[in-house]
């Protein structure tokens, strides 16, 4: 059966917002600037979870533990949690930074939420972001002033779980009135993202390669489709009608 969708939940950062590799290079600094040897290539990976809780899940995994990026939110190592915060003010503060002096729309992100307007589906945009990033994006941006997106949630709004638990998808669902988890889209550039859209059950589950991550690396995570950014998304909605 074809998809009626009636809300896309978009990603912020390497979605629809532009990147420039600035999540994983804002978190690689903190990690590195407080004794955590990782690669950038997993913070490219990794982006779009909780940040606290993916420092808490470093610092585990440097004192042994072996868990997956898989079970980020199942799994909660509290005793990391004073020095993960430290961590993640440092990231904060580098990210504000970026956001106040370098924000910009990704190329077709907002005729996309035009369109969407036009064919009566809701749009929200979901973060791994704490509020003062995502506020930071909203007011550069005035995305919901401007009458182009219904709702904006980050991290906050489910008491700080993030991705891939699919809560911030389903109190999108709940704000804004749609009860059928399969006329939801979840659109994103990262595992994280994905993960979530599988684990919402949503009817369309779609990888972008406008952000930080390559057709491979996305193509191992459950999705429905994987295009090249988010102005394709148009087309796609018009295929499966």
């Amino acid at each position: 059966m074809k998809a009626h969708i009636r809300l896309m939940v978009f990603d912020l950062s390497g979605t629809t917002v532009c990147d420039d590799d600035s999540v994983a290079k804002c978190l690689h600094a903190a990690a590195s600037a407080h004794g955590i040897e990782t690669t950038l290539d997993f913070f490219r990976q990794s982006i779009g979870t909780n940040k606290i809780h993916l420092f808490e899940y470093l610092l585990a995994r440097r004192d042994g533990h072996d868990i997956g990026i898989e079970e980020l939110e199942s799994i909660r190592f509290p005793e990391y949690h004073v020095r993960a915060n430290t961590m993640f003010d440092d990231y904060s503060r580098r990210m504000v930074s970026y956001y106040r002096e370098g924000l910009r729309p990704m190329p077709g992100a907002e005729d996309v939420f035009r369109w969407c307007r036009t064919e009566g589906i809701r749009v929200a945009t979901d973060t791994g972001f704490h509020r003062n990033v995502s506020v930071a994006i909203e007011e550069g941006l005035r995305w919901r002033e401007r009458g182009l997106v219904d709702l904006a949630l980050d991290v906050e709004d489910t008491g700080g779980t993030g991705r891939p638990a699919p809560y911030m998808i389903h109190q999108a669902m709940y704000r804004l009135g749609v009860q059928d988890v399969r006329q939801v889209a979840k659109v994103g550039d990262t595992p994280a993202d994905l993960l979530s859209g599988y684990n919402a059950g949503c009817g369309l589950n779609v990888g972008v390669l406008s952000g930080s991550n390559t057709r491979e690396t996305l193509s191992r995570y459950p999705h429905t489709h994987i295009l090249d950014s988010v102005r394709d998304m148009p087309e796609l909605i018009n295929s499966i009608r």
